[in-house]
Parts: structure tokens; C-alpha cells; sequence
């Protein structure tokens, strides 16, 4: 698995194992770590001093600012409406769906498998939960649990 020429390293970013991550047309803050098995797509940004843990997906239009944790195996999505296939059974081309961004903000830990649907934002600061499913949008300093994620308390 590549780190492609472009990849936007920002200085001090660790990668622990370069072999074993696949990053491509994404932007990655000074200081921020990377484990192994991540895959951070184009027109992805990480802010600075994040650590992303290993087995994560970071989608395209996926925007992470700075200080965030990302546990192991989290999932972002893109997509409200995935398919393979048109209508007609063609593949599907990026012309073919619409992109929707998600949004993590400053400061904000998002535990192990968590997944997050497309379109959210998580607040400064929030805390998910492991194995959350994120449906709608986090509070600053929320913390949130469950699938159809709940806020149980603040931090």
C-alpha cells in the first residue's frame, strides 16, 4: 500500500509503518501520527498533533481539525446514497453520487469502531464512544454512545 507523491505531509508527521497505510491526495498536519492498515483518501484533511489508530478509514470530504483522536477501525462515509450500479447496470463513476463532508472539530476522541455517517459534524471537544454509529450531529464536548449515538453526559 502506497503513500502517494500527493500526499501532503505536514513536518514531524509520523508514520509507523509507511508500508502498510494507503494515502493518497490528502493533506496530514505537522505532528500528527499515523498507525498501520489507515487509508486517508484524496481531498481528505487531518489537522495537526491527531493520532489516527490503526485499521481507520478517512474518506474523501472528510475535514479533521487539529488535536483529534481517531481509535482503531473507525468508519467515515461519504455517501448517503451509496450504489454500485446505475440504473442501467453501468458502474458508477464519481459523477454518479454526490459527495457530502463531514466535519471533526478541534480537540474532539472518537473511540474504536465507530462509524460515522456522512454530513456530520462532531463538536470541539465531544468524546464517541466505541462502536457508535454517528446519525446526526455531535455537541461541542458531547459525549455520545450507541447506535443512533445518544448524548449520555458532557465532558
Amino acid at each position: 500500500m502506497p503513500i502517494d507523491q500527493s500526499v501532503k505531509l505536514g513536518e514531524g508527521v509520523k508514520i509507523f509503518h509507511p508500508d502498510q497505510v494507503n494515502l493518497y491526495g490528502c493533506t496530514i498536519g505537522a505532528g500528527t501520527r499515523i498507525g498501520s492498515f489507515v487509508e486517508i483518501q484524496k481531498n481528505a484533511f487531518v489537522g495537526e498533533r491527531c493520532k489516527i489508530s490503526s485499521h481507520s478509514f478517512i474518506c474523501e470530504g472528510v475535514e479533521i481539525e487539529d488535536e483529534v483522536f481517531i481509535g482503531h477501525g473507525v468508519m467515515f462515509t461519504n455517501d448517503l446514497y451509496p450504489r454500485a450500479a446505475n440504473a442501467d447496470g453501468s458502474p458508477q463513476s464519481e459523477a454518479d453520487w454526490t459527495l457530502v463532508k463531514t466535519f471533526v472539530k478541534k480537540g474532539a476522541s472518537i473511540g474504536s469502531n465507530a462509524t460515522i455517517l456522512a454530513g456530520i459534524t462532531i463538536g470541539y471537544g465531544a468524546l464517541v464512544g466505541a462502536g457508535a454509529v454517528v446519525t446526526k450531529d455531535v455537541p461541542d464536548r458531547a459525549i455520545v454512545v450507541g447506535q443512533g449515538a445518544k448524548v449520555i453526559g458532557e465532558r
